[in-house]
């Protein structure tokens, strides 16, 4: 799998949402993602980590952050952040969409090769599917891990951005509702517990 991955190969995988597709964050795996997914390169993919230890090389992360994830369900919540270091414009170029698992075989993928794209599996503008051997087939993709999802909602999208004005120093904008409502993010961010 290791070599598959690094030569920029894709697998789909489940998560606590929809299946993903992932590959490693390099330009190959980019290629091979966008050009599957049939996705227009000016809609960047999110990252999926194991925790969120595991992207802090990649972004700036605030020191609130681990209190706000907890406090919603877990891998309901993708959180756009501040890139260290400006990366590809497909995974979002001065600003990186980050997703801590919950599902054991995404949390496994991410331990094993570090981080990995995810976006759901699916042609853009297609429903996705549940299981991810079919979501696979569809997209004529050889490597699965074999689950089956919820689908529905995807995560909800946070962008977290620098701003004095704010008095955690921060500002959060919702971009995407999904399983974690607008209204239970706002009221933590106005009121946290």
């Amino acid at each position: 799998m290791k070599e598959h991955l690094e030569s920029g190969g894709l697998i789909v995988y489940p998560t606590s949402t929809l299946p993903g597709l992932g590959c490693l964050p390099i330009a190959i795996g980019l290629d091979n993602l966008y050009s599957t997914k049939n996705r227009s390169e000016t809609m960047p993919v999110s990252l999926g980590v194991s925790s969120m230890s595991q992207a802090k090389s990649i972004v700036e992360i605030p020191d609130f952050l681990e209190e706000f994830l907890s406090s919603f369900v877990k891998g309901g919540i993708t959180t756009i952040l501040p890139a260290l270091e400006t990366v590809d414009s497909r995974l979002g170029g001065d600003n990186v969409a980050i997703r801590v698992f919950s599902h054991p075989a995404a949390i496994s993928l991410a331990e094993e090769f570090g981080p990995i794209t995810a976006t759901s599996a699916n042609e853009s503008g297609s429903e996705p599917e549940c299981n991810t051997e079919l979501a696979a087939q569809i997209l004529n993709i050889e490597h699965f891990v074999p689950g089956i999802c919820p689908n529905g909602l995807g995560s909800t999208f946070v962008s977290l951005g620098k701003s004095d004005a704010e008095k955690r120093g921060w500002r959060l904008t919702v971009m995407r509702e999904g399983v974690v409502p607008r209204a239970d993010v706002m009221r933590w961010w106005t009121n946290p517990t």
